[in-house]
């Protein structure tokens, strides 16, 4: 991957892996296919809950570059319930990079106005999300 940090791979599954970046409190999850099915997503979510409690981590870094399909039942799991459990937790920094595909980011902008329109108790405004171009910016900042 393109950072000077050195990352240790803690968990492959068959479309995603999971890196703890070495001396620093962030994990990275990263998609190697263009699809990550649902039951996958949530296995690789649950697995990454593990490594956060374990590590004391402070950020997540969710690599979506390689995925083409935006599927709205994972996104909305990922906020509701994902992102919740950990903000109950303390975690508040997530940082994303997406393809380079515009219509997959009108996706996931139209996506989390969805969810926001159907969950507005979620406190997304209590989180610190940002989006990278590059995997060392989204360590760096």
């Amino acid at each position: 991957m393109e950072t000077r940090e050195r990352l240790e791979l803690k968990e492959e599954f068959e479309h995603s892996d999971i890196f703890l970046v070495e001396n620093k409190p962030i994990i990275i999850i990263k998609a190697s296919d263009n699809y990550i099915p649902i039951e996958e997503f949530k296995k690789l979510f649950a697995r990454a809950t593990d490594l956060i409690r374990e590590h004391n981590i402070q950020k997540v870094i969710f690599d979506k570059r390689r995925l083409q399909v935006f599927h709205q039942p994972s996104m909305e799991w990922y906020y509701v319930h994902w992102k919740e459990a950990l903000l109950k937790e303390g975690l508040k920094t997530h940082r994303k990079l997406l393809p380079d595909d515009k219509v997959f980011q009108k996706s996931v902008e139209l996506g989390k106005a969805k969810i926001m329109e159907k969950y507005p108790g979620i406190r997304l405004d209590e989180m610190d999300i940002q989006y990278f171009d590059t995997l060392q910016d989204a360590v760096d900042k």
